[in-house]
């Protein structure tokens, strides 16, 4: 039996596919808080889930027994749900919120490609957070990039770079290349010296980029208050070291040596004319 199990049939509308995995690039929960206040915010329903039995060793990644209010035991397994979230605008989007599993990531990889064809995806969006050499007290740089050297050239991101252990969006991304689905990630970088979640300021910052990519209202402005103070309760603790001090007003003096994504107005644009091209539409 396949992993890959359908809920219901996925009606949509022009949709993407947003996903963020707990692991190795998800810094302070900074990309899975961030699809997770999306699809608080949404209309959404479920559409299909990656059964855990086969990709998870429990022994690294423990279920978790919750007693449910009528006494009842709950086992609450590892999951991968993708739900469709509705919007007024333009377009749906597919969202997953997961956790990044322990074996056979080909085949998980398969099993999301599957999902994105079947749910007619245009293009599929990775969200990731790294710590950094950053300053909290600066914009926390998001930067973008795409394997397609064609694709990254068209949307001005960057290609990838990064050589050493990877992480299953890694795969992911080599395989969606490979079988044509447009890809993109976007990364947080979150201050090195506060690497514990929650990050709102991280968060905030991965939420607004997406926001200019999909042109969708996704809620970042209300995340506006958590991330502010979230700064000042960082600055309060560090006021009382001077070598913290020093180091931070250097961190702020090169924060931005990543080259930014261009501006979201240019992006979104391309984006869309990219879009109307692969689906051969000739509309303006």
């Amino acid at each position: 039996m396949t992993e890959l199990i359908w809920d219901a049939e996925p009606i949509t509308e022009r949709p993407l596919v947003v996903l963020a995995f707990r692991g190795l690039f998800d810094a302070a929960s900074a990309a899975t808080n961030a699809v997770n206040w999306v699809r608080e915010r949404a209309p959404s329903s479920l559409v299909a889930h990656i059964d855990p039995e086969l990709l998870f060793d429990f022994t690294q990644q423990r279920p978790s027994v919750r007693v449910l209010p009528d006494g009842r035991r709950e086992i609450v397994w590892p999951e991968n749900e993708f739900h469709v979230l509705r919007f007024d605008d333009r377009r749906d989007l597919v969202v997953c919120s997961g956790t990044e599993p322990h074996l056979r990531w080909r085949s998980f990889s398969e099993h999301i490609l599957a999902i994105a064809q079947r749910c007619g995806a245009e293009m599929v969006v990775t969200l990731g957070a790294m710590v950094g050499v950053v300053a909290h007290s600066r914009p926390l740089p998001v930067t973008g990039s795409a394997t397609n050297p064609a694709l990254a050239e068209r949307l001005g991101l960057g290609s990838p770079s990064y050589e050493g252990p990877t992480g299953v969006i890694g795969t992911l991304h080599d395989l969606l290349d490979r079988a044509g689905m447009p890809v993109i990630s976007l990364r947080v970088a979150v201050p090195h010296y506060v690497p514990s979640p929650p990050n709102p300021k991280a968060t905030h910052a991965l939420l607004r980029r997406l926001e200019e990519v999909t042109r969708l209202d996704l809620g970042a402005r209300a995340l506006e208050p958590s991330a502010t103070d979230w700064e000042h309760q960082v600055s309060a603790a560090a006021a009382d070291d001077p070598q913290v001090i020093t180091y931070v007003r250097r961190l702020e003096e090169q924060y931005d040596a990543e080259e930014p994504l261009p501006s979201g107005d240019d992006l979104a644009a391309e984006l869309e004319a990219f879009l109307r091209e692969q689906r051969g539409d000739t509309e303006s």
